[in-house]
């Protein structure tokens, strides 16, 4: 079998890699008599030369590999006719921008296997980068305040930026005194908190961040659908029913946005589920919220000041909540400041490629280069032979409409 590592082709620019120089090199050594390639490019975090070093042969045609993987969509033109794919596909929430993406890999009778699908026995992700949209969605927002109330200044991530230097650049500022509000509890979340607490944020109750109007000291509180929504009808809240009939219930949402200072999204949201930020919300003279940092970057979701992404050059941009529109970052005191980066691991680029590429070691590689029967590849496999796998059979009218 031959593997290969594509080439990232997709704008804004991703750094991120599905295996390290590393990482390949120990499968080479564990799978001999497998090869493994790299298609040559200049925007990885890890050089052509550092692969070259670790004794991983560095190509521009990958056209003899029997299994790719890359990180963000593969390009249309780049495509290569019955050949194994695995990357993000941005596809199975039948996203209409890649319809055209999902009707090439049909006709050309691609196998496409998706890293959002792989899933254990439980249905949890095997092979996500989540945990670190979490550390770097809170650096950015945490960022946008300094920029905003001119308190302090925390650089913008290079492309060698770590987990640790991050750190260090937030203990080295004089936190803010304010309560940041955490929605979710997935790894999102857990990213968030991680690093919140890494630099001695104070964990408040729900009662404790309600029911104190001010802190002497950067504090957050986590909460989770229960305490965002209630039931239409006054009945006690069910996740069954939250996850199949969000619409049975509203937002309780304003009982936190008075006394919260800095909100960070982590939460999953559908689009039948209640807004928690509606424009008529975000008009409130009685709203405390100005820095937003959208992690989940749902545009137009469950928080109406999401009018785009953004991106790592330019991370930032003001909600007037007057007018309801975009304005430049920074340019009116009463104006909300967003984050909306929907990238935000590739801001750590060499951590995250090193995490993403140990869960692929032993999710993926594993049973692939044994030639084992896989049920975790199976669930996240989208397309066999450019026909849909039953799972992924809604999809039908979708990829001929």
């Amino acid at each position: 079998m031959k593997i290969g590592l594509i080439k990232e082709t997709k704008i804004p620019i991703d750094n991120r890699v599905a295996l390290t120089p590393q990482q390949m090199a120990q499968l080479q050594n564990t799978y001999p008599d497998d090869r493994f390639v790299v298609q040559s490019s200049p925007i990885r975090a890890y050089t052509d030369e550092a692969y070259r070093q670790a004794g991983i042969q560095v190509c521009n045609n990958i056209d003899d590999c029997d299994v790719l993987f890359g990180i963000k969509e593969a390009d249309i033109q780049s495509l290569i006719p019955h050949k194994h794919y695995f990357f993000f596909g941005h596809i199975a929430k039948m996203q209409a921008y890649n319809k055209p993406l999902l009707q090439a890999m049909m006709e050309k009778h691609i196998t496409f296997s998706d890293y959002e699908y792989l899933t254990d026995s439980r249905h949890k992700r095997v092979c996500a980068f989540g945990w670190w949209a979490g550390i770097v969605g809170v650096y950015y927002t945490l960022r946008c305040y300094g920029l905003k109330y001119h308190t302090y200044t925390l650089p913008a991530p290079d492309i060698t930026f770590s987990l640790e230097q991050l750190t260090q650049q937030l203990g080295s500022i004089a936190l803010p005194k304010i309560k940041i509000l955490i929605t979710g509890t997935g790894r999102v979340s857990q990213g968030a908190q991680y690093i919140l607490q890494k630099i001695g944020a104070k964990n408040m109750s729900e009662q404790q961040y309600l029911n104190t109007p001010a802190v002497d000291s950067i504090s957050y509180c986590v909460a989770d659908a229960p305490q965002l929504v209630e039931h239409c009808r006054g009945e006690a809240f069910n996740w069954e029913t939250f996850n199949h009939s969000p619409q049975l219930y509203r937002s309780t949402f304003m009982r936190w946005a008075v006394c919260t200072d800095m909100l960070i999204c982590a939460h999953f949201w559908a689009p039948d589920a209640p807004v928690y930020l509606s424009e008529q919300d975000l008009k409130n003279p009685n709203l405390s919220i100005k820095v937003i940092g959208d992690i989940t970057c749902d545009i137009q979701g469950s928080i109406k000041s999401t009018l785009r992404a953004t991106t790592h050059d330019e991370p930032y941009y003001d909600y007037n909540p007057i007018t309801g529109q975009e304005m430049p970052p920074f340019s009116l005191p009463d104006n909300i400041s967003v984050m909306a980066v929907d990238t935000c691991p590739n801001a750590l680029a060499l951590d995250t490629s090193d995490y993403f590429g140990q869960m692929l070691m032993q999710h993926v590689f594993t049973p692939l280069l044994n030639r084992q029967h896989s049920d975790i590849i199976q669930r996240g496999t989208i397309l066999q032979n450019g026909k849909l796998t039953p799972p992924f059979q809604y999809l039908e009218d979708f990829s001929k409409s």
